[in-house]
């Protein structure tokens, strides 16, 4: 049996006036997502447990089977073991991004900074500002800082896409002293990151430099169950964003590189289809993960948002149950969280979910979107228990 979940992340949203009161999902040509409404069970779930942040990191934890009210202790610690950065005990993990920011923030990513210069800017910070933490380089923007001492656990510090456009000095930490060495770090970066090699060189392509950084979504190590002792069996992740490579790496789960895969609009649908195709052959569980939805999601670009559903139905979708169809299977559709439009941030919201294969019975929906799933079979479900029902469908009619 093959379990497989795809992941639009920021898929979901609200109705728009400029697509005549519905959501990118109602106007996306999406024939196999529609066919695979018909063909199994739909719902919606809650990914985003009441009180915590809508993060895609609590929404995807809890996708793949565990309760961030239990497990979750912070965005960083997942980013740090994507990139092999092994924690202490005491170890606190922040995510680093490179901002572009004057007065106020203008963007969260750098003008999405190439990942080559991203380095060579945080290799300076390494050796420009005074810390007894130390920078990493990750993947382009998405960047990371290690510092001991859990009161740092406790630093309070937004993260820069949901404040974008808004004052740099009403957003920085305050109130005790891990607060105020981060907020130095960050108003210090300004320094070392405006005069360096590489944004003179972007300034003068036109493109936006890297002014600063901006430390969040810190956090201790998890201690999170291998999935193969929940679950029994083997799998793996494709993605290109590091958090969802980190989660796959405290749950046990291989992280499978895909060339081309970017985590932004570019990224090689086609690709990723074909490598996730192949992954069937050695691994009993996938979790395929695409980040292009919310970015468009975030960029307030519904045709992008459109585009990237579309893209992720005919050339990821399409290709699995291609090669699904050769096995027994039970594969989940789904959106992490929703990333409305006309906010371009993260919500909470209840998101449809898509359960079909063998032993799922069909309900009465034909198509796939936020508010067909909820005539659906599965009704409403915490997220965390989605893999309990892949496992044995007959769970959801148990409470």
């Amino acid at each position: 049996m093959k379990h497989v979940i795809l992941v639009g992340d920021g898929m979901a949203d609200y109705p728009l006036d400029e697509l005549d009161g519905k959501t990118p999902l109602q106007v996306a040509d999406k024939p196999n997502m529609d066919q695979l409404a018909g063909m199994g069970a739909c719902g919606l779930l809650r990914t985003v447990p009441e009180g915590m942040e809508a993060g895609s990191d609590v929404a995807n934890l809890s996708i793949m089977g565990y309760d961030p009210r239990r497990y979750y202790t912070g965005r960083g610690p997942l980013e740090a073991a994507s990139i092999g950065v092994e924690l202490g005990d005491d170890d606190v993990a922040f995510r680093c991004n490179l901002i572009n920011a004057d007065e106020r923030i203008v963007d969260f990513n750098a003008g999405h900074i190439e990942t080559a210069e991203a380095s060579s800017l945080i290799d300076a910070l390494n050796h420009e500002l005074e810390t007894r933490g130390r920078f990493y380089a990750g993947v382009s923007y998405r960047n990371l800082f290690v510092i001991e001492g859990r009161g740092y656990t406790s630093v309070r510090v937004e993260p820069p896409h949901d404040i974008v456009g808004e004052s740099v000095a009403a957003h920085l930490p305050s109130g005790s002293e891990e607060a105020d060495h981060i907020r130095e770090l960050m108003l210090e970066s300004a320094g070392v990151l405006r005069s360096h090699e590489v944004n003179l060189k972007r300034e003068s392509m036109g493109k936006r430099p890297a002014t600063m950084i901006w430390l969040w979504g810190q956090g201790l190590r998890p201690s999170m169950e291998p999935f193969s002792e929940r679950y029994g069996i083997r799998g793996a992740t494709i993605t290109a964003v590091d958090l969802i490579k980190g989660l796959g790496v405290y749950a046990g789960l291989e992280n499978i590189h895909v060339p081309g895969a970017t985590g932004y609009l570019d990224t090689d649908y086609r690709a990723k289809g074909r490598y996730a195709a192949g992954a069937l052959e050695e691994y009993d569980f996938l979790y395929v993960h695409v980040e292009a939805p919310d970015e468009a999601g975030h960029a307030g670009d519904a045709e992008e948002k459109i585009r990237a559903i579309e893209n992720i139905d005919r050339f990821v979708l399409g290709r699995l149950l291609d090669a699904l169809s050769d096995h027994e299977h039970r594969i989940a559709v789904l959106p992490d969280h929703p990333t409305p439009i006309e906010i371009r941030t993260h919500v909470p919201d209840p998101v449809p979910c898509i359960l079909a294969g063998d032993g799922v019975d069909a309900d009465q929906v034909k198509s796939y979107d936020e508010f067909t799933v909820r005539e659906g079979s599965l009704g409403t479900w915490e997220a965390h228990r989605l893999m309990e029902i892949m496992m044995d469908p007959a769970a959801r009619l148990r409470q």
